[in-house]
């Protein structure tokens, strides 16, 4: 018997649905799983039911493949928006000339 009164029971909170994380499968542009891209242009979340997915044309061809796996091949889904590799940097318009 729970010791948990209802309102917390782990079946009444919201499920958050699984994340993939990036260079893990999910995240692979070769991953045939069922994601969608979260709000913030580069969380990948997945379906609670279904977090597998075939690997496509990759080293794992044809394998279901989840959450936390992971090969050498990984290649970034295309949906996923990326920041600057340095968003510190000067642009070339902010930039000083030449003397």
């Amino acid at each position: 018997m729970s010791c948990l009164p209802p309102s917390t029971s782990p079946a009444a909170q919201p499920q958050e649905p699984p994340k993939g994380e990036l260079r893990r499968c999910p995240t692979c542009n070769r991953w045939g799983g069922v994601r969608r891209l979260a709000d913030d242009g580069h969380s990948v979340e997945l379906d609670p039911v279904h977090p597998k997915g075939p690997c496509q044309e990759g080293p794992w061809h044809g394998s279901l493949r989840g959450p936390r796996n992971a090969c050498g091949q990984w290649l970034q889904w295309s949906a996923i928006v990326t920041a600057p590799a340095d968003a510190s940097a000067p642009s070339a318009e902010t930039k000083a000339p030449p003397r």
